[in-house]
């Protein structure tokens, strides 16, 4: 996973808002080509990433005054966002010129080019921003389509990558590599907790390599990558000797960390559509390896049959 950078927005940031006056709207009411995501205000970890590619055969200022690039029909990803007292930032950073478009949950569009601090990368600021739907359009300045991107959402400011698109980086994870094991669970599935004999940790930072909220060390590829086609709540946590932390990639492309949720073991607990692929790092706090186990449940964090 990329290595996120946080920059708080200055004061003046929400100047680089621009409000776009329609003139024949993009197609809102199709299937985001990238998905979508629910994020309730103080949502972890800030700031959310997806990745995705920009550009499309629409001349955007054809279709807003205001706004520059080309973008496509459909929006690339879309945000159902539950605002708090925080701000919100949207923002795009590639190797390449890129734009924003978004229509929010006003019904206004509102777009940005090299609003960022980054070079050539767009940044669109909310100061008091409503709760709703933000359809979200990520074009490239120059026409084309296909070009790598990553968009962001944070309550916290402008983010970044290091290290360009490159997921083979050393220094970060990668979720598409394959996992030392593999579990595939149905609903009520039994013996309840699974368990998965696992070395955790490795020689990666998760602080660098996934949020700033995880803690430990973990490898590149996942630990173990488990498919669940339940629709149950579902525990994941570790039992061992060893201080462990884990770092999960839910289904609906979210990271998900904890270090210390049942003693030195960590847990994390899923309560809603749960059904999917979970990208699991077992580390450890300190760097090194160490063995323990991973065990997955149904029933509640910790639970452990017969006690042990």
């Amino acid at each position: 996973m990329f290595q996120d950078f946080l920059r708080p927005a200055a004061a003046g940031a929400a100047a680089a808002l621009v409000l776009a006056p329609v003139v024949s709207a993009q197609d809102y009411s199709l299937q985001p080509s990238f998905g979508s995501i629910n994020l309730s205000a103080g949502f972890l970890p800030d700031p959310y990433e997806r990745r995705l590619t920009a550009g499309g055969s629409i001349r955007a200022q054809n279709r807003f005054s205001n706004c520059r690039g080309y973008i496509a029909n459909a929006p690339d990803f879309s945000l159902y966002y539950t605002a708090g007292s925080q701000d919100l930032f949207i923002n795009v950073d590639s190797e390449a010129d890129t734009t924003l478009v978004v229509n929010g949950p006003d019904g206004r569009w509102y777009c940005d080019d090299d609003g960022a601090d980054a070079p050539f990368n767009p940044l669109l600021h909310w100061q008091t921003p409503q709760s709703g739907r933000y359809d979200i359009w990520v074009g490239t300045y120059s026409t084309g389509s296909g070009v790598p991107a990553t968009l962001f959402i944070s309550e916290l400011g402008e983010a970044t990558v290091r290290g360009g698109l490159n997921m083979q980086s050393a220094s970060g994870v990668d979720i598409t590599a394959p996992a030392r094991h593999n579990v595939i669970l149905n609903g009520g599935f039994l013996p309840d907790p699974e368990q998965v004999f696992v070395q955790a940790g490795g020689n990666i930072r998760a602080a660098d390599a996934i949020s700033g909220q995880c803690r430990g060390y973990v490898d590149y590829a996942p630990t173990v990558q488990l498919t669940y086609n339940g629709s149950g709540s579902l525990h994941i946590y570790t039992h061992g000797n060893a201080d462990t932390t884990l770092a999960i990639n839910a289904p609906d492309g979210q990271w998900f960390c904890n270090d210390d949720a049942i003693g030195t073991d960590a847990g994390i607990s899923f309560t809603a559509g749960t059904q999917g692929v979970y990208d699991i790092y077992v580390g450890t706090y300190s760097s090194g390896r160490a063995d323990t186990t991973l065990r997955i449940s149904e029933i509640r964090l910790g639970y452990a049959p017969g006690g042990k």
